[in-house]
């Protein structure tokens, strides 16, 4: 039981080392994660869009 009180003391210990991100920060970081989320599923979307295309042609001959 000991070592689990320590733990978790160490761990908070770090914790108040940690520096956390300003508001205007995380909202920048947020816009950034979302926008390449969107911009990679577009992606992926078009160029899976894209080869199923070009197998049921290829299919069809």
């Amino acid at each position: 039981m000991g070592k689990i009180t320590s733990f978790f003391k160490n761990v908070v210990t770090e914790m108040r080392k940690v520096s956390w991100p300003k508001r205007k920060d995380l909202t920048r970081y947020t816009i950034v994660v979302i926008s390449t989320v969107v911009f990679m599923a577009v992606y992926f979307g078009l160029v899976d869009l894209g080869l199923s295309r070009v197998m049921e042609w290829y299919v069809a001959l």
